[in-house]
């Protein structure tokens, strides 16, 4: 008889709220161990550990700035330390904050690209270190990937307006990764994109605002909290998928917005 599979463990980064909390419950459901990543949000991240034991029996919290190289290039190892492997990284966290071309900075760039888009370039490099180490051998005896990256990203990028021009560059520049990953960390790690369209709201909408807004797509509704991590489980779980992005937005890359959704 052969041992049983070893549990599945997943770092969701952004995990304490928001999209990062629906991923992580949903993966728990699953039965996948999760890693909830928070930067600040101790409370949030606490009870998101408390809902995914409930649902797996296996939780636990880790506080990382992802602006900072050194705390990112250790918060893997520290995953691994606490469930003994990782076998997907979901890269959810996301600085969202405004300017345009007008008011750019060197310092709004860096402050995007950094959280948005090296931080998961730098996972990604992680967990494939780690598969490899883990399991190189099997790897090449059954050819397919044994480690998946999935990269939050924005129906903003097939559907482009000047509004939150640094965070919009970030995500373009992570799309752009997710191509090159897939064909560098191939056979070990796949990288797949989700795209959301609007999902939740934010202090820029009120909620009679963000429910006009979501009905605004060829579908008549955006995307739902479940509806993407539903995408995130199914790219986890699909070992066909690498290198390339799943929209769920409605439709609303179809149409033509001359503003980003809170400035509308």
């Amino acid at each position: 008889m052969s041992a049983p599979a070893p549990a599945r463990t997943v770092l969701v980064t952004g995990a304490a709220k928001r999209l990062g909390r629906e991923i992580a419950l949903a993966l728990a459901k699953d039965g996948w161990q999760v890693a909830v990543h928070y930067r600040d949000s101790l409370e949030d991240a606490t009870k998101t550990v408390a809902d995914c034991v409930g649902l797996s029996g296996a939780s636990a919290a880790f506080r990382a700035n992802l602006t900072s190289e050194a705390a990112v290039r250790s918060l893997l190892p520290k995953v691994i330390q606490q469930f003994g492997r990782v076998d997907a990284v979901v890269n959810s966290a996301s600085t969202f904050e405004h300017d345009t071309s007008s008011s750019f900075s060197f310092a709004a760039m860096d402050k995007h690209l950094r959280s948005n888009t090296g931080a998961a370039i730098i996972l990604a490099q992680a967990l494939h270190a780690h598969v490899l180490l883990r399991d190189g051998s099997a790897s090449a005896q059954a050819r397919r990937p044994l480690g998946v990256v999935v990269n939050l990203l924005d129906q903003k990028l097939w559907n482009q307006n000047p509004d939150f021009f640094s965070y919009t560059l970030s995500k373009a520049a992570l799309e752009a990764a997710n191509t090159m990953l897939a064909m560098a960390l191939s056979p070990h790690v796949r990288v797949v994109g989700v795209a959301p369209g609007l999902t939740l709201t934010s202090h820029m909408l009120s909620q009679k605002k963000f429910e006009a807004l979501h009905q605004l797509s060829p579908l008549g509704r955006s995307s739902t909290p479940a509806d993407v991590a539903a995408t995130v489980k199914f790219a986890i779980d699909n070992q066909s998928i690498t290198g390339t992005t799943v929209l769920v937005d409605g439709g609303q890359h179809l149409m033509k917005f001359e503003r980003d959704f809170s400035l509308l």
